[in-house]
């Protein structure tokens, strides 16, 4: 009977923890904001925090399906909706941070940095798509949408992408930490091309 009432209810108890730990980065951002810890240029700590976040959240997010078909553990499929909401969470805080702190709300400014700087926008281009797929994520649009909800949420992966691209075309000069984002970025995408049957280690799904 605790074997069954493991394998059925895990996720509950799990889903406050796994909440309250993607929450943590913005309640740290947030004390350090009020206790002045974000050192000498507060807006790019800000922007790059909230960046770096919602990009290791997405590849957290990306990873569910490769852990569920390598471990057969199909409840992990119940974190991934809250895990990509997290994800376009910091990457509306990133949005913001740039449109209210860097731009102050200047629209014409913030068009024309959209059209100049490529990699303002590809970023742009991968808000917008993680947006559409934070949108659509109740089961309602699921419904709605029916068989067309699972090819508007294939968005996830060129948004990935582009998110990669943008970190890359704005470090200029260093280049470890979205080469490492991307190489894990690329590996679980290739995953995703292995046969299925090819690679379980708990179970056949």
């Amino acid at each position: 009977m605790g074997s069954t009432l493991t394998q059925r209810d895990w996720p509950r108890p799990l889903k406050p923890l796994v909440f309250a730990v993607c929450l943590a980065p913005f309640a740290w951002l947030v004390w350090d904001t009020v206790h002045d810890g974000l050192g000498a240029n507060p807006l790019e700590a800000v922007t790059h925090r909230t960046g770096d976040w919602a990009l290791r959240l997405l590849l957290v997010t990306l990873a569910v399906t490769p852990l569920r078909r390598l471990t057969g553990w199909t409840k992990l499929l119940r974190f991934r909706r809250m895990l990509g909401l997290f994800a376009f969470f910091y990457a509306l805080l990133h949005f913001l941070t740039w449109l209210w702190l860097d731009q102050g709300f200047a629209w014409s400014a913030v068009v024309a940095d959209i059209a100049k700087r490529p990699y303002i926008t590809v970023g742009f281009a991968a808000f917008v798509m993680l947006t559409a797929l934070a949108v659509t994520s109740t089961r309602g649009s699921m419904r709605r949408l029916g068989r067309n909800w699972k090819k508007l949420h294939r968005l996830v992966y060129p948004a990935a992408i582009l998110v990669i691209i943008h970190y890359v075309w704005l470090v200029k000069a260093d280049e470890l930490k979205p080469g490492i984002y991307g190489a894990v970025l690329a590996g679980l995408l290739l995953v995703r091309l292995v046969p299925k049957g090819g690679v379980s280690w708990g179970g056949s799904r």
